[in-house]
């Protein structure tokens, strides 16, 4: 059975990584990287999948009149610095998720609603191995978003 990963408390290590990632994008500690850490802290907190034209309605809605492709901008180096996971839909659509320290693990993904849960089980290493052997692939990394309905949707 596979481990769901719960949510964090306030004081959580993806907040630190988040304003930790932001300090290391630039000097300067805007008020616009300010708002936008928040906002994540936050879908950290709730354990939420966004978009990023919801981050940018959120941090605008907060008052911030930060410009879309600043919000844009900054989603795409958190994820270059692994703070933030992309997953990728079938029919086109994209969230994001703040994952939590890096640990392994991988994604379910709801078709209907967009909800995304981490889960900690893996496939064991000789069937990557084998798979690897097999298509004569050097496997050096994987990931895995099954999708699904979640509970709500079914």
């Amino acid at each position: 059975m596979a481990k769901r990963v719960e949510p964090r408390g306030e004081d959580s290590f993806e907040a630190g990584r988040i304003s930790t990632a932001f300090e290391s994008l630039s000097q300067r500690n805007t008020k616009p990287r300010k708002v936008i850490a928040e906002k994540l802290k936050e879908l950290a907190e709730e354990r939420k999948s966004f978009t990023g034209d919801d981050l940018w309605r959120e941090v605008r809605r907060k008052g911030s009149r930060i410009g879309r492709a600043t919000v844009f901008r900054s989603i795409e180096q958190l994820v270059a610095m692994e703070v933030l996971d992309r997953i990728d839909f079938s029919d086109g659509s994209h969230r994001f998720f703040v994952c939590g320290d890096r640990h392994h693990h991988h994604h379910l993904a709801c078709i209907h609603c967009h909800r995304v849960v981490e889960f900690e089980y893996c496939l064991p290493g000789a069937v990557i191995t084998s798979i690897g052997r097999q298509e004569r692939f050097s496997i050096e990394d994987h990931a895995l978003t099954l999708f699904g309905r979640c509970e709500d949707c079914k």
